[in-house]
């Protein structure tokens, strides 16, 4: 398979003014297929329950064909968890067709399927005004994308209904669906590391742990019978799958599949960048002009209910939202204090979240590096820069969608030119007399050129 031999390179965090600790990708000789069955038999062998977190994905079909797969090859764990335990929570503004393709789901014998239909906060970038909706609101329900469908579930023990604000997002009802009486509970999920840094880290910051693609809910590294309270543990037996791999499997061993992925393709959208989720996120808003294209039944329907959804349509990918181009800093601004100006257009609750975010990035920085932070040319250990800030506090990325990219994932002739990037940089803006828009604590150095590491000169 395409993945075949490869895992993602792991890290691990570092102390205040340490460096960061990379360590190399390691080889194997088993394929990933192979390594995701023996992770879902160790999951399946070593909790009480295990369910597979479906959205109707291309990664959750993998991780749920896979688990199945397991299940009736090892007779033991077939009869303690079949049927499988599948978890859909339905979005409401989803194609018809993974609606279809959910229901042929719930229809296989081996599968004991819970469709969902709750009130779950969403986020909506498509609006300033209004940074949150809710799939299934029963106050908003002449306006819902779908009629509710037949095996709706509508109620989950524990889950506020009222008022809005007291909803939970579907990753918040991880332990509503897990009642102690359940025992120690995994959740399997089609979390991949090539998708994000974020999701890279999130297999990857345990460290030397043996089962870094095992986690407790919450946090902690307990692996059996934790102290830390909680019994839910998510698993992510597919984390070191490539694109190429997700596509490869369905094909060859002839597995049915969400066929919008079919309609994505013909409007000329890459296997890579094929989403059939709602696009009304930072990242997902500058495919919307696509969902439309290849989804115009639920798109009819996606206009009214979501507010500002017309517009991210038509200027999702201009500055508006942060996209191409940024506007200009005035004169009498430091960086600091532009970004502030940006963060301020948001909400109240979503300015403080937004404030406290970008905080923690610049905190960040200083940690790992005494450099000051550049306009443009990002540092090469942190992989920050004001205008890389400017986008987050536009877009009002409060959920870490957008992470910098830095030498943890960075090839040394890369990281060579980086550095030279940002030494130019910052010796440009020195001449220039510009070095006080930096909002750096300390004095310009002497030699930019001096702070390359040895070995990138």
């Amino acid at each position: 398979m395409a993945g075949q031999n490869k895992r993602p390179e792991t890290y691990t965090r570092t102390g205040r003014g340490g460096a960061a600790h990379v360590l190399p990708r390691v080889q194997l000789d088993t394929d990933v297929m192979t390594l995701a069955k023996e992770r879902i038999a160790i999951a399946a062998e070593i909790h009480d329950n295990i369910l597979v977190a479906f959205s109707g994905g291309k990664d959750s079909t993998v991780t749920l064909q896979l688990t199945l797969a397991v299940l009736h090859e090892n007779p033991e764990l077939g009869a303690k968890h079949l049927p499988l335990r599948v978890v859909f929570g339905d979005e409401e503004c989803i194609p018809k067709e993974t609606e279809e393709y959910v229901r042929r789901v719930s229809q296989r014998p081996d599968v004991r399927l819970e469709w969902y239909c709750l009130p779950l906060k969403m986020r909506n970038a498509c609006s300033r005004k209004h940074p949150e909706w809710w799939t299934w609101a029963p106050e908003s329900e002449e306006l819902w994308a779908r009629p509710l469908p037949p095996e709706a579930i509508t109620h989950l023990d524990g889950f506020p209904n009222w008022p809005p604000e007291a909803r939970l997002s579907w990753p918040q009802t991880n332990e509503l669906l897990a009642p102690p009486h359940l025992g120690n509970v995994c959740i399997l999920m089609g979390i991949r590391a090539q998708e994000s840094l974020t999701r890279l880290r999130a297999v990857s910051i345990a460290g030397k742990r043996e089962y870094n693609w095992l986690v407790k809910q919450g946090g902690g590294n307990e692996i059996l019978n934790g102290s830390s309270g909680g019994n839910v543990w998510k698993a992510y037996p597919i984390y070191d799958w490539l694109t190429e791999d997700v596509w490869t499997a369905p094909k060859r061993f002839g597995w049915d599949y969400n066929h919008a992925y079919d309609l994505l393709a013909m409007a000329g959208v890459s296997p890579a960048k094929q989403r059939c989720s709602p696009a009304f996120g930072e990242e997902p808003i500058g495919g919307l002009h696509v969902f439309a294209q290849a989804f115009p039944e639920v798109w009819e329907k996606m206009v009214y209910r979501v507010p500002g959804v017309g517009s991210a349509y038509r200027y999702a990918l201009t500055e508006l939202y942060g996209h191409g181009s940024r506007p200009e800093r005035p004169d009498d601004m430091t960086w600091h204090d532009f970004i502030l100006h940006f963060v301020a257009k948001h909400p109240d609750g979503m300015r403080q979240k937004l404030a406290a975010r970008l905080t923690d990035i610049i905190r960040r920085h200083y940690r790992v590096t005494s450099n000051p932070m550049l306009v443009k040319a990002p540092h090469p250990d942190s992989g920050l820069s004001w205008d890389w800030l400017l986008m987050v506090a536009m877009r009002g990325d409060t959920k870490q969608r957008k992470q910098p990219t830095n030498r943890i994932t960075r090839e040394p002739v890369e990281l060579k030119r980086m550095w030279h990037r940002y030494a130019k940089e910052l010796d440009d803006t020195i001449k220039a007399g510009q070095f006080d828009i930096l909002s750096y604590p300390r004095h310009a150095p002497r030699d930019p050129y001096a702070l390359i590491p040895e070995e990138f000169r």
